[in-house]
């Protein structure tokens, strides 16, 4: 995970190495770990228009003595986090109950 010089926004790499922009829209640490929510970063505009608008929400992992991000496997807990986010960013921003 690369921090960029624009605050709030990281880019991160794929598993093929390609870089992805996103913008750290929250994060939150609970009993069972850190998690944080991201909104992909177009370069296009129309790219934005076609995209879905999801959240994409990962774990922060510590890996090697730094941080990596991992999608969040148990579905319980990732519906527990979601609605936590949704909460939190329900003020912020319009977010239709799916």
């Amino acid at each position: 995970m690369n921090d960029e010089n624009q605050s709030g926004l990281i880019t991160i790499l794929d598993e093929e190495g390609t870089e992805h922009k996103f913008e750290l829209l929250d994060a939150i640490e609970t009993d069972d770990g850190r998690y944080v929510a991201l909104l992909p970063v177009y370069q296009d505009p129309s790219d934005m228009v076609d995209g879905d608008g999801e959240l994409i929400i990962l774990s922060v992992e510590e890996e090697d003595g730094e941080d990596t991000l991992a999608t969040i496997e148990d579905e319980k807990l990732f519906d527990e986090i979601a609605g936590i986010f949704e909460e939190r960013l329900s003020d912020l921003y319009e977010i239709e109950d799916v």
